[in-house]
């Protein structure tokens, strides 16, 4: 077989419907929407799940869940991502939103968790701080301070 030899397999390309090209194409006057009709006209159609007035499906299943609008949401920052400063630094959301760290401060502001492994004595400034993490920051000598 040659490149010249290829040719598509019967039946897998199709001739597309060109219509309003006049009465003779077959496809002419109406353009194969019919007479009248919602469909019929431009811009005509139903938006998607309009079920002709009935009470849409996405209306009548029940809702469930709960949404708290008093939930505050925390920026999250480890222990063991601290390690990229020197000894002795004072680390303050606005430091860590600098250093890539975090990619902004959010409404509750910073919390700092436990999790890793902390090799350097800082100065951490954030508005909430676990247990944990607390316990890894004064074991290296460091201070905590919550904003």
């Amino acid at each position: 077989m040659k490149l010249d030899e290829l040719k598509s397999p019967p039946g897998s390309i199709k001739r597309i419907k060109r219509v309003g090209r006049g009465m003779g194409s077959g496809h002419g006057k109406t353009s194969t929407r019919g007479h009248k009709g919602q469909k019929s006209r431009s811009g005509g159609g139903i938006r998607p799940g309009f079920e002709g007035g009935q009470m849409p499906l996405q209306r009548r299943i029940p809702k469930r869940g709960f949404t708290n609008i008093f939930k505050t949401d925390y920026a999250i920052v480890n222990v063991k991502d601290l390690n990229v400063f020197e000894d002795g630094t004072i680390i303050t959301p606005e430091l860590l939103v600098n250093q890539g760290i975090i990619k902004k401060v959010k409404s509750g502001g910073v919390k700092v968790l436990g999790n890793g492994e902390l090799q350097r004595k800082l100065i951490v400034k954030a508005n909430k701080i676990s247990k944990q993490a607390a316990g890894k920051i004064a074991d290296l000598g460091g201070e905590i301070e919550v904003i």
